[in-house]
Parts: C-alpha cells; sequence; structure tokens
C-alpha cells in the first residue's frame, strides 16, 4: 500500500501542473518554473523526515552494530506494550546464529541470484519487465494519445491524468491487504493476469473507436487498479524473497534490468505508433504490453514464493547464517572466535 502513495504524489502533481502551466494564470517561463521548484522542496522535505526513521535492525546487526539494533527493537516493543496496554510481548520464536559479514559483494549477490535462487530471479525479472513496459506505456504517452486521439487539449490533460492515479490509488488500498490473507502467489498472479486481460480489451475498444476520454480514462482507471497493486507486489517480492544482506541491492538491480528491458524504450516505442495515427497500430502496443502481464502472472503462478505470515529468514536463508539452519533452532550455537549475533 505504501508503494501506491506514489500515485497520491501524481495527482497532486497533475492538479498543480494544470495550474502552474496554464497561460492564463502563469507566464509560461515561470510555470515549469515553478514546477521543479515544488519539487525540490519535497525533495528537502524527505531528507527532513528521514532522520527520524529508524534504521532497520536487522540490516544493523548484519553490520555488527548490536547495541544499535537492539535500542532500536526496545522502542519499538516499548510502543507496541504502550499502545496494545500489554505488560509484556510473547516470546520470540525461535533463535537463528548468524556471523556478521558486513558489506556484501556484487559476486556474492550475483551468485545467490542466479545460482542459489534461479526461479527467483526469473520471477522477478518477469514481474518487473511487465509492469515496467505496461506503466511506461500509458504514463509517458498519455498526453499524446489524448491529443492526437481525443483532441484534448494540452491543459485538459493533467484532469484526466488525476481520475487514472485515483484508480492507482485505490487498488493497492483495498486489495492490499489481501497479499497477506489469500496469499502472495494467488494474488501476485491474479493481479498481472487480470490487469493484462483487461488492458487488451480496453486496447481493442480503442483501435475501434468506441472510447472517447472519459471513457478511456475510466477503462484505464479500472486496469490500473489491478495493475498497480501487482506492480507494488513485484517490489515487495524482490525485497523479501532473496537473503537479507541482498534486499536493497536486489530491488535496485531488478529494478534497473527491469526498467532498462522494459521501460527505457518504450515511450520511444509508442512515440513513433502514436506518430502513424492509427489507433490499431497503437493496439498492437497496447497488446505487447498486455501478453507481458499475463506472461508474468502465469510465471508468477509457478514460480511465485508463498511467503506471506513468514519472516524474512524463513523465506531466504541470510548468507551471514552459520551452519545449515533452513528450520528453526530452539538454541543458537557460537563458534569458537567468531562474534556472533543471535536474531530472535
Amino acid at each position: 500500500m505504501i508503494n501506491s502513495t506514489w500515485w497520491v504524489g501524481t495527482a497532486f502533481g497533475a492538479a498543480l501542473t494544470g495550474v502552474l502551466l496554464s497561460p492564463a494564470i502563469f507566464p509560461v517561463n515561470l510555470g515549469w518554473r515553478l514546477t521543479f521548484a515544488l519539487g525540490a522542496i519535497l525533495g528537502l522535505g524527505i531528507l527532513l523526515v528521514r532522520r527520524f526513521v529508524p534504521e532497520s535492525p536487522r540490516w544493523l546487526m548484519m553490520h555488527g552494530r548490536f547495541d544499535e539494533a537492539d535500542q532500536v527493537v526496545s522502542e519499538i516493543e516499548q510502543k507496541v506494550m504502550h499502545e496494545g496496554k500489554l505488560d509484556k510481548l510473547p516470546e520470540p520464536e525461535g533463535k537463528l546464529s548468524i556471523r556478521p559479514q558486513g558489506t556484501v559483494t556484487f559476486g556474492q549477490i550475483a551468485k545467490t541470484m542466479i545460482k542459489t535462487y534461479p526461479k527467483r530471479s526469473l520471477l522477478g525479472f518477469s514481474l518487473m519487465i511487465g509492469q515496467a513496459f505496461l506503466y511506461n506505456a500509458i504514463t509517458f504517452s498519455y498526453g499524446l494519445i489524448f491529443t492526437t486521439f481525443m483532441k484534448v487539449p494540452n491543459s485538459s490533460v493533467p484532469f484526466y491524468m488525476i481520475a487514472f492515479a485515483i484508480g492507482n490509488i485505490v487498488g493497492p488500498l483495498t486489495l492490499g491487504r489481501l497479499f497477506d490473507t489469500v496469499g502472495r502467489r494467488k494474488m501476485i498472479s491474479s493481479t498481472y493476469i487480470i490487469s493484462g486481460v483487461l488492458f487488451a480489451i480496453t486496447g481493442w475498444l480503442f483501435a475501434q473507436g468506441i472510447l472517447n476520454a472519459l471513457t478511456l480514462t475510466i477503462c484505464w482507471s479500472i486496469v490500473f487498479f489491478f495493475a498497480s497493486s501487482g506492480a507494488s507486489s513485484a517490489y515487495l517480492t524482490v525485497s523479501e524473497i532473496f537473503p537479507l544482506e541482498t534486499r536493497a541491492m536486489a530491488i535496485a538491480f531488478f529494478y534497473a534490468i527491469g526498467t532498462a528491458v522494459g521501460g527505457s524504450l518504450t515511450p520511444l516505442f509508442f512515440g513513433f505508433l502514436i506518430q502513424t495515427h492509427s489507433t490499431w497500430i497503437v493496439f498492437y502496443g497496447f497488446l505487447l504490453g498486455a501478453v507481458l502481464m499475463v506472461a508474468a502472472g502465469i510465471v508468477a503462478i509457478f514460480f511465485g514464493i508463498d511467503a506471506e505470515g513468514k519472516s524474512l529468514e524463513n523465506i531466504a536463508q541470510p548468507l551471514s547464517a552459520e551452519g545449515d539452519q533452513s528450520s528453526q533452532q530452539e538454541e543458537a550455537g557460537s563458534l569458537p572466535g567468531s562474534k556472533n549475533a543471535s536474531l530472535q
């Protein structure tokens, strides 16, 4: 659900763009500068907020900062007990002994993804490429499609984007909890396949000339009601199905590859399609995006991980774990001469 807040910013940005870029309100040479300035102000705000966000205790332990990790966990426990009016919390289930390794090399990351978890890597690539193509196909060509085929004035396009953004917000807010109750595999595969099928149907209706600006916006909002949940789950998936030490790099790695393969050339590709002024040629581009989404959904059916309700250590054993601890041990041992930490 957190990932969907990106679209809250998009909705506000679209609304402000409609005002700031209106020549009737601001001069042309001033409006776009104000728009960029607002972005910079928001960026500075994020830097300030980050100072009050506690570091991950898992990350701290993996890097040998045990006292800081213990302090963060203690603060969280105290807050939970205070808000829940509890005298004590349940005892942790099991222990895991680790030997902190510090920085993980790219070689270790590549070996982990390709050799140890090849099926999970295929899953990550499929999900990222599918959502990257679909989103870049629409977000970067949205205005061109509306101005070229629907004859919508440039000044009105941002207001259609607001409705589109709302669909992207409501989807994860409505379906997000089902990824923990119904299950990751079922929800990821279904959101990808449903959005792919609906995207193909919308493309066909567009090619037939049945849709106008309003109905196309409604159709896309419905498509991305599901697609936004699926795209959010792609980031969730690659962050939790690999060992703890590789989480940050896994997100960056799969995002970079997925965007490079599925998204980097998509705006240029659709720009060429739209220049033909043929709705059928544009439809074939939409159809390609639909196929990629459905294919990713099928991959999720076979290679998806049932990660709901499980700790990250149970989904993928940390690289720094000592010995074979695929199952939780009752007691965590210590190796002579090593400084161990116990994740509880």
